[in-house]
């Protein structure tokens, strides 16, 4: 595939392509259609060859050279499975285009400090398991590690003393950024201000700015109730504090936390439940 999609990156080869498509013809007549000197035409037309996407045969003195349809099917049919990928529904890209559409309504709106202070979001998932088991995933560091990004991110550092006036430290990368070469995606400290074990938490978190200032606070308020499946958990999310430069935060607020939930929904689901899992 790689010889194949060399070949066709050139523009005198892709020309000499298009020619070939219409009908078989002689290096000669391609080189005069082409507008291109003879040799170079046969250098390209060999090199089409090498990569398969055209034949050769001799009739007389003339060498005639054909396209093979193959291996351009198989290119169209390996570059529509690529689309249908990026395209396919509730995959990466819808999430990317979502958060695109959120993030211009957002700017727009932020004009001046204070322009989000109340804003509030709700999240509600009903989860497998006790409200003692949900309620050690939102308060053991090594448990919240398994969920609390957003998709294609992974916790980098946690520090969440569950307890009131306990320090909170959230940071985020890529996934797939194993070796902390690029760089960090996200960052927050914060402050937990309320503990009822298996019933009520509520902590401060700011996200950090990239100079390290504060984009806003997010008061977070987190109850949980038995229910019939497991656990019921409503979540408020409440902003102040915010800045102008805020508006790429508050944009992600509800795809991304929304995204957390649903990673937590599938860990408990899924079960059993290790409670030393480590960072990773």
């Amino acid at each position: 595939m790689d010889e194949l999609l060399t070949a066709l990156a050139d523009p005198a080869r892709w020309r000499l392509v298009s020619l070939l498509a219409e009908r078989p013809r002689p290096v000669g007549v391609l080189a005069e259609l082409a507008g291109a000197r003879q040799p170079q035409t046969t250098k390209h037309l060999q090199a089409l060859e090498r990569a398969g996407l055209v034949t050769s045969q001799r009739s007389g003195q003339r060498r005639i050279y054909a396209l093979r349809s193959e291996p351009l099917r198989e290119l169209a049919a390996a570059l529509g499975r690529l689309a249908d990928t990026a395209d396919r529904a509730g995959g990466p890209r819808e999430t990317y285009d979502r958060y695109g559409l959120s993030l211009r309504t957002e700017r727009l709106a932020a004009d001046e400090p204070g322009w989000a202070d109340g804003r509030s979001f709700g999240f509600h998932r009903s989860l497998a398991g006790s409200p003692e088991l949900v309620w050690r995933h939102l308060t053991d560091a090594s448990l919240l590690a398994r969920w609390w990004t957003p998709d294609d991110l992974r916790v980098s550092e946690l520090v969440f003393e569950a307890r009131p006036g306990g320090r909170i430290v959230q940071e985020y990368r890529d996934a797939e950024d194993t070796g902390g070469t690029d760089v960090v995606a996200g960052r927050a400290e914060g402050v937990v201000d309320e503990v009822r074990p298996g019933e009520h938490l509520a902590y401060r978190l700011r996200p950090l700015l990239p100079g390290g200032g504060s984009a806003f606070t997010a008061h977070l308020d987190l109850d949980l109730r038995p229910a019939e499946a497991g656990t019921d958990l409503d979540v408020r999310f409440r902003i102040a504090d915010s800045t102008v430069d805020s508006a790429d935060f508050v944009a992600g607020v509800e795809i991304g936390f929304g995204q957390s939930l649903d990673r937590l929904a599938a860990i408990l689901a899924a079960g059993p439940h290790d409670t030393d899992t480590p960072i990773k």
